[in-house]
C-alpha cells in the first residue's frame, strides 16, 4: 500500500474521519454533533466565495426553495439559523464540482462496487468530510458528507445500493465561463423540479429496491442535469445520465467523469481536470483495484480531489479518505472494522476534536 494513504485503523498517524449515528434526526442534528467541523466548512466558504456573494446568493436561493415547496427548505433555514454568518442556502445548492465514478464488480468477494472520487475546489472538505448513519423506514443508509449539507452526493444502503452523482459539463453560450455559469443559473432559477442531491437523498429515503432507485433517478424531472451512479447489492448496477427530462442509461461496468457520452453534443465547458483521461483511467482500475486507496492515482487524482470512496452494498464495505491538493489528510474510514464487522450496529458519534 503506497505510503500515507491509511488502512483504515489510523496507523499512519492521519487523523480519522468521523462517524455519526443520527437516528431519525435527520441532518440538523449533525452540525450539533460536529460543530467545530461546520466552523471549518464555512470559514473556507467564505474564504473561496467571499461574503457578499454568500449573502445575495443565499437571498436567492432561500427564495426559491420556498417558490418551489423544497422539502429540505425547512431543514436548510434551521441550519442557516444556526450559522453566524451567510452561506448555507447557498452552499446546499452549490454545484461546482467535479468527479470520476464507476459501477464494476468486486475482485474481493460478491457484490458489484462502487468507486468515487469527488473534486471541488473548496480547500478543507477533504480534512471535513464525515460518515452519518441516518434511519429510514426502510433500513438506514450511510452518508458521505459534511456538517451544513443536507442531500447526498455519495451515500450506501446495506442490502440495497450505492449511488453517487457527477455533474455534467456546462453548454457554452460565450466565450465567458462566468457570464455563461449566470446565464444557466437563471434557467435552473425558473425550474420548479429537484435538484439532483436532494432527489439521490429521497432515494436513499424511499426506495427500497434497486429497481425502484433506478427508475427514480431515471424519469424523475430535475432542475439542472446530473449523472448518477447507481450499485445495487443484487449484482445490477448503472450509470444515468441525465438532462432536465432526458435520459441516457448504461449498464455496468460502466465510468463517469464529467463529460457527456448518452448524448453526442459539443461545445460545452470543461469540467474538472482531464475529464476524458479520468475517466479512460477509471476504466482501467474499476474492475481490478484492491480495496484501498492505491487506485487513486493521477488523472483521477488531481489538486481539486477532496474525497475518493468504495463502498459495496452487498457486503456492507465502505472506504473513505479525505484528500487535499494531491495528498490524503485523513485515515482511509474503513466502516467494518469502526464497527467490528457489523455494519447494522451502530454507535455513540465521538468526541470531536479540532480539525489539524
Amino acid at each position: 500500500m503506497p505510503e500515507g494513504r491509511g488502512d483504515g485503523r489510523g496507523g499512519t498517524g492521519l487523523p480519522e474521519i468521523p462517524f455519526f449515528d443520527l437516528g431519525d434526526e435527520g441532518p440538523v442534528a449533525l452540525i450539533e454533533m460536529a460543530a467545530t467541523y461546520l466552523g471549518q466548512v464555512v470559514a473556507e466558504a467564505r474564504k473561496h466565495y467571499g461574503g457578499l456573494t454568500l449573502r445575495l446568493g443565499d437571498r436567492a436561493t432561500a427564495q426559491w426553495l420556498t417558490r418551489n415547496g423544497n422539502p429540505y427548505r425547512q431543514e436548510i433555514a434551521a441550519i442557516a439559523a444556526r450559522i453566524p454568518v451567510p452561506g448555507a442556502f447557498l452552499l446546499n445548492l452549490s454545484y461546482e464540482w467535479s468527479c470520476t465514478s464507476a459501477a464494476g464488480r468486486d475482485p474481493a468477494g460478491s457484490g458489484l462496487r462502487l468507486l468515487r472520487t469527488l473534486d471541488w475546489p473548496l480547500d478543507g472538505i477533504g480534512r471535513t468530510v464525515v460518515v452519518a448513519r441516518h434511519d429510514t423506514a426502510l433500513g438506514p443508509y450511510l452518508n458521505v458528507t459534511w456538517p451544513g449539507y443536507v442531500g447526498v452526493l455519495t451515500a450506501m444502503a446495506t442490502g440495497r445500493f450505492a449511488a453517487a452523482i457527477n455533474q455534467p459539463p456546462a453548454r457554452r453560450i460565450s466565450g465567458s465561463c462566468w457570464f455563461d455559469w449566470a446565464i444557466h443559473r437563471t434557467g435552473v432559477w425558473r425550474r420548479s423540479a429537484l435538484p439532483p442531491a436532494h432527489l439521490l437523498r429521497q432515494v436513499f429515503e424511499q426506495c427500497a429496491t434497486y429497481d425502484e432507485a433506478k427508475a427514480v433517478l431515471t424519469e424523475t424531472p430535475l432542475c439542472i442535469p446530473a449523472f448518477f451512479t447507481l450499485a445495487g447489492a443484487d449484482g445490477q448496477g448503472v450509470v444515468i445520465e441525465r438532462q432536465e427530462h432526458r435520459a441516457a442509461v448504461h449498464a455496468a461496468p460502466f465510468s463517469i467523469s464529467n463529460h457527456w457520452l448518452g448524448f453526442p453534443m459539443g461545445g460545452f465547458h470543461d469540467r474538472g481536470t482531464d475529464t476524458v483521461g479520468r475517466r479512460a483511467a477509471m476504466d482501467d482500475v474499476r474492475d481490478v483495484a484492491t480495496n484501498d486507496m492505491s487506485w487513486v492515482t493521477p488523472p483521477i487524482l488531481n489538486r481539486k480531489t477532496r474525497v475518493s470512496v468504495i463502498a459495496n452494498a452487498k457486503r456492507g464495505s465502505l472506504l473513505v479518505q479525505g484528500w487535499e491538493r494531491q495528498a490524503p489528510v485523513t485515515a482511509v474510514f474503513n466502516l467494518q472494522e469502526r464497527l467490528g464487522g457489523d455494519t447494522a450496529r451502530t454507535k455513540p458519534a465521538p468526541a470531536l476534536a479540532a480539525p489539524a
